[in-house]
């Protein structure tokens, strides 16, 4: 499929909900847990998510559409959250992602983009130069690949608890 930021928001509408819906209620022990050394639990995925929307997304989309000549961005801050989350609850970080996206939302049907802006470029710190169309289709498989992660981490809970059908479910061995 070719980019569509109407298909695009569609997904960065629905994330927020998606999420919510697998994680309202649900006991601390399902989200607590990681995957081993280095890797994150589910509260820290929601945490890495506000933390995305407050400094990366539409920071960098304002950098891209601005009459500026500087159009570099200021790196991200992928561990931000261990310290930002600390002593907020999961449904406080999950209430405050559904907020600042729903703001995020509207900050980009506002801008009112157009096939030239999503050719206009801004400048990554690793890869450099990258175009508006890149960094909002990175945001949409960004989204989409840490709903699969929460899904992983929270599968790897049962690992050894399903026995034999293990080798019929791939997320466990991933």
């Amino acid at each position: 499929m070719r980019f569509d930021l109407h298909k695009s928001i569609e997904i960065l509408e629905r994330t927020p909900l998606v999420i919510e819906g697998m994680l309202k209620g649900v006991s601390e022990e399902w989200t607590s847990k990681n995957e081993g050394p280095d890797t994150w639990s589910v509260y820290d995925v929601i945490g890495h998510l506000v933390h995305g929307e407050k400094t990366d997304w539409i920071t960098r989309m304002e950098i891209i559409l601005s009459e500026s000549s500087k159009k570099k961005f200021t790196p991200f801050d992928r561990f931000a959250q261990l310290k930002d989350s600390r002593g907020k609850s999961l449904q406080v970080l999950i209430e405050e992602f559904k907020s600042l996206r729903k703001k995020n939302i509207v900050k980009i049907k506002l801008k009112r983009i157009d096939s030239n802006d999503l050719l206009k470029r801004g400048i990554h710190p690793e890869f450099g130069p990258v175009t508006l169309k890149q960094l909002l289709s990175t945001w949409v498989v960004h989204d989409l690949n840490h709903i699969a992660q929460i899904a992983r981490v929270m599968s790897k809970q049962y690992k050894t608890e399903v026995g034999p059908w293990s080798e019929y479910l791939p997320i466990l061995n991933r």
